[in-house]
């Protein structure tokens, strides 16, 4: 039986989350056969192989040297996909239990789109359940009336697309190899073709991987640096205005730069203060747009 929704996972060496998030992808609530799961692995060296066999299910396959970057990755996985749909997650995303079904009813009511779910964060395994809990409840980044979103929102730890619209589209640009913006130029890129991405908050999954403040200024800057690739690719000024690089914040992160008594502010207050952490964070991220316009590009 041919499924109708192949499900990409690109993983590197996250076995130790692999193995909580890959039965609430086996145990969704959906037709026997018509779904397949695709692990993508980009050549770990941890139990990841161990993992999926243990599994023992026959809709989950492991595709091994997959590629390391997750754009190399999730490609290798539509490639291998024999689904009408490709649904694509991480390693550190578990599934609520309506997730394919809720894509899959979203498909039906609009054919031709691609479909973006709502993506909760977790701090634990034993937050998944009080926060299920009280989902209503839960602040979500969309409001309820929203129905279309723009390429900014085409976020890959919980979209779907038919399979021959990201075939028609040239797939996940492999030269956004570090972190940041793969998935935002695929759906610039769908988006540019004709394909509607629509939101359903019904579509609903948990993102567990919980990153110090540290390492969202490293990922902060690489998205800086992502911003300008992307730019240079299409060369469209929305781009830039979109995701927020106007003369404005690159005028700010001068001033930033030119006092060093401002930067050890930030470095200074960001443990203890969620405001300054956010414009520590803008900073980091000018601050990679800044490399990457000069030729500095972080992390290459």
């Amino acid at each position: 039986m041919t499924p109708l929704v192949s499900v990409v996972l690109p993983t590197l060496n996250r076995a130790d989350t692999l193995q909580h998030v890959l039965p609430t992808i086996t145990g969704q609530d959906c037709r026997p056969g018509s779904v397949e799961i695709l692990v993508c692995d980009g050549g770990s060296t941890d139990e990841t192989a161990d993992i999926v066999a243990e599994i023992d299910a026959p809709n989950v396959r492991l595709l091994a040297d997959a590629g390391a970057s997750r754009a190399a990755a999730r490609n290798t996985g539509i490639r291998a996909a024999q689904g009408t749909f490709v649904l694509f997650t991480d390693a550190d995303i578990l599934a609520d239990p309506g997730l394919l079904r809720a894509h899959m009813a979203a498909h039906a009511r609009h054919p031709g789109s691609a479909i973006v779910g709502r993506e909760i964060q977790v701090s634990s395994l034993n937050d998944v359940s009080s926060v299920r809990g009280g989902l209503r409840r839960l602040h979500s980044l969309h409001p309820s009336w929203r129905r279309r979103l723009s390429w900014m929102f085409f976020l890959t730890g919980n979209a779907s697309v038919r399979r021959s619209d990201l075939l028609r589209v040239g797939l996940f640009d492999e030269s956004f190899a570090a972190y940041g913006h793969e998935d935002l130029e695929l759906g610039y890129r769908l988006q540019q073709a004709g394909v509607r991405i629509r939101y359903d908050a019904a579509a609903v999954n948990y993102h567990w991987h919980p990153v110090d403040h540290v390492e969202r200024l490293r990922k902060m800057e690489s998205a800086g640096a992502a911003t300008v690739r992307m730019f240079r690719k299409h060369r469209d000024p929305r781009i830039l205005l979109g995701l927020g690089v106007n003369p404005i914040t690159l005028g700010l992160h001068m001033l930033v730069g030119v006092c060093p008594p401002a930067r050890r502010v930030l470095t200074d207050l960001a443990p203890r203060s969620a405001a300054v952490r956010a414009i520590a964070r803008q900073e980091a991220y000018l601050t990679g747009v800044a490399r990457a316009w000069s030729g500095r590009e972080p992390g290459r």
